[in-house]
């Protein structure tokens, strides 16, 4: 009986034995990355593909092939020559090397958890983010040709800190200072987005990083109509990404469906036929009525000072709306 129960002992302990367990690599968007803040419509997997294709293409361009990291290997020479010569062996390195670097998250780009629904983080590694997307929607601008069907934005970030204002105004003192230092000028614009943080109020966010460009230089100007730069504030949960890019209005709001679209005035709807247009002005002369006026909505907010008051609702897509004088 004695031997029984031992033999049973032994065997819930080895069926008991402790497993170990792979290190897991955090996929989660985190203070000090830097990457590409992409927002989609309800699918989140096709816009990664999309982000991927798209962005391998330009980076290629910019910055030539990817490297990968080169796994250690115990060889002779000998070995190493006719893995060379052979095709298989070659392609066999090479997804290796693929998947070494995408354990050790060193792959130039890698979709991270952003934290937010229909909005995908692709962390970014050894290239300038502001200058591939700007190179991207420059060349969609160009040639007005669409290449994706699911991405709708594409924001750059080239800083992030914890999404509080204390540590906010810490961070974008000294990551606005190439733009708005002394002696550094620029007009500007604010594009504010808050996503799951009830805790960064729109109107304070926008009145503190204005009053913190015054004070670098006071001759940067707010201009929400041709701004020379844009400072782009993304916040998500707990962590604040920032920018600051050029050509925002230009280029749609870094919209990638209506970039490609023929230019059009800020106004302009639907195309009217010459001959509609003198009948309206006809119509228009006989009874005495002026042509209405259609008033646009723009994304971004100006940080104006205490007589200012925000138009529309902050939620959204794009961010802030005009700030216009109060009465």
């Amino acid at each position: 009986m004695s031997e029984a129960a031992d033999s049973k002992k032994r065997t819930r302990k080895h069926y008991g034995a402790p497993r170990y367990k792979k290190q897991r690599i955090s996929r989660d968007l985190e203070v000090g990355m830097k990457g590409i803040l992409i927002t989609c419509n309800l699918n989140e997997r096709k816009c990664t593909a999309e982000a991927y294709n798209l962005l391998n293409e330009y980076a290629e361009n910019l910055y030539g092939p990817e490297k990968f990291a080169e796994k250690e290997d115990s060889g002779s020479e000998e070995d190493e020559k006719e893995d060379e010569d052979d095709a298989e062996a070659a392609l066999k390195k090479e997804v290796t090397q693929m998947r070494e670097s995408t354990k050790k998250g060193k792959r130039r780009f890698q979709a991270m958890d952003s934290g937010a629904n229909n909005v995908v983080f692709i962390r970014t590694q050894n290239l300038e983010p502001d200058k591939l997307v700007h190179h991207i929607l420059q060349d969609l601008h160009a040639t007005k040709k669409k290449k994706t069907r699911v991405i709708l934005r594409m924001l750059p970030v080239c800083g992030t800190c914890k999404a509080f204002p204390e540590d906010m105004e810490k961070y974008l003192d000294d990551f606005l200072e190439p733009w708005f230092k002394a002696p550094a000028q620029a007009t500007y614009q604010i594009a504010f987005k808050a996503r799951n943080s009830s805790h960064n109020k729109r109107d304070d966010i926008i009145k503190a990083l204005a009053a913190q460009v015054g004070k670098m230089n006071p001759k940067n100007k707010v201009d929400l109509t041709n701004p020379e730069l844009t400072i782009i504030v993304e916040v998500i949960k707990s962590v604040c990404c920032v920018s600051v890019v050029r050509d925002y209005i230009l280029f749609r709001k870094f919209n990638l469906h209506e970039v490609v679209k023929d230019d059009a005035g800020p106004n302009q709807g639907s195309k009217t036929s010459p001959a509609a247009a003198a009948a309206a002005a006809a119509a228009s002369s006989d009874t005495g009525a002026e042509p209405s006026e259609t008033k646009g909505t723009s994304e971004c907010a100006e940080a104006a000072g205490p007589r200012t008051e925000a138009t529309g609702n902050g939620n959204t897509e794009g961010g802030l709306k005009n700030a216009t004088p109060a009465e």
